[in-house]
């Protein structure tokens, strides 16, 4: 943005909570303004797993629970509808994204994982969601060996190719009258008025209503916005196209998987044949360019027949996770929206976010989503985040270690 301009929205970052509430907006009929920073998609949108998941880290049950029936099963609807949000987005605006939709599998890899899957299969399926539980033998036909011991498939699911994704919300926002400011970092944004005034180097941007969507790159523009949450690289790897008779083994159908150990993996293959293994738990960039070579170890541990593999990727972009497991949305004053927190479900969970968002900005009275809202809670130990994700990730690989 190099000149002045006003817009009825602005939203600040272009990931893809931001690009997601835009798109919404635009069709909505408002006229909207996204400042970014970099561009559009180049944090963690741009550069995640790819993983499409329904649903929250809780079971249904235990977000009622947590929450009550009201608001719980509103997050559950919102949530649940996630991932079916991002694919009907792609073929509807037809985005040119690799993408397929056949199901998340989340998979036990030791035997006390499976009573808690069981729950988590148990509390969708008794909601009509499209789930199936899979028992050790059909797992390792999925696998092509019988390292889990079980697990289930939300057929919701699926994966994408993230940074394509990206691109693809930010060119059909534009096609519905948004404008997206790359290169345009906000450094204020205070009242103007009944307003709001964005100042960036080049030009400042007033609007009636602002929408924060920064994520795990929040920086100080708000007061305590980005003391709420703990940003987390996430790192992935990827291999060269493998043979068709290895990309067969595995997870051949399709599908995406994540296991239940506390470091966790996921990974999945894309439209090109490429395995791409993912992990996360590191505080600094340093300690994700270290867990590269750990994730290329998980990919040759699960394809050992297949030689030497080559890759021809790695990536990591930063990722906000909450204390409680839950994406944060607060309205801390007046026309003012934020969301963030995706604990690694941004995919689905940041364009339902940005859904959202702009329903409430347009002032939808009866919306078909919606999700609770909380208070800016800023953690008091923020300053040693470093130390607590470097600590926590060393005992949960321990654990992980003694069960096998």
């Amino acid at each position: 943005m190099d000149v002045d301009g006003r817009a009825d929205v602005a939203i600040v970052g272009a990931g893809f909570t931001g690009l997601s509430a835009a798109l919404h907006l635009a069709m909505g009929g408002a006229d909207v303004a996204v400042l970014e920073a970099g561009e559009p998609g180049w944090g963690a949108s741009g550069r995640n797993g790819g993983q499409v998941i329904p649903g929250l880290k809780e079971d249904p049950r235990e977000i009622i629970a947590r929450f009550g029936a009201g608001p719980g099963e509103q997050m559950i609807k919102a949530s649940g509808a996630a991932a079916d949000l991002v694919f009907d987005l792609i073929r509807g605006h037809h985005m040119d994204v690799d993408y397929q939709q056949s199901g998340w599998i989340q998979a036990a890899h030791a035997q006390n994982m499976l009573p808690a899957l069981r729950l988590r299969h148990g509390d969708w399926a008794a909601r009509e969601a499209n789930v199936a539980w899979l028992e050790r033998d059909e797992m390792t036909q999925a696998m092509g060996d019988d390292r889990y011991q079980g697990g289930w498939i939300d057929k919701r699911g699926g994966g994408v190719q993230p940074l394509s994704y990206a691109r693809g919300l930010a060119k059909a926002a534009q096609k519905q009258g948004a404008r997206i400011h790359g290169s345009s970092p906000v450094q204020s944004l205070t009242r103007d008025g009944t307003g709001w005034r964005l100042e960036t180097a080049s030009g400042i941007l007033t609007a009636d209503k602002v929408i924060l969507a920064t994520n795990g790159y929040t920086d100080g523009l708000w007061p305590g916005l980005a003391q709420s949450v703990v940003p987390v690289y996430s790192v992935q790897v990827a291999t060269t196209p493998l043979g068709e008779n290895i990309r067969g083994k595995i997870l051949g159908g399709g599908e995406v998987l994540s296991d239940t150990h506390r470091v966790l993996w996921y990974f999945r293959q894309d439209g090109h044949g490429r395995l791409i293994m993912g992990g996360g738990g590191s505080a600094y960039e340093s300690g994700a360019v270290k867990i590269y070579e750990s994730l290329r170890d998980r990919v040759r541990q699960l394809l050992p027949e297949a030689g030497e593999v080559s890759f021809e990727f790695a990536w990591n972009g930063k990722v906000a996770m909450t204390t409680d497991h839950y994406p944060h949305l607060h309205e801390p004053a007046p026309g003012l929206w934020a969301a963030l927190g995706y604990n690694g479900r941004g995919v689905a969970m940041a364009t339902m976010m940005g859904r959202v968002m702009a329903d409430r900005v347009l002032d939808r009275g009866d919306p078909e989503f919606d999700f609770a809202t909380s208070p800016i809670r800023p953690l008091h130990v923020h300053g040693l985040r470093g130390i607590a994700v470097t600590a926590t990730r060393a005992y949960y690989r321990l654990r992980d270690a003694l069960e096998g």
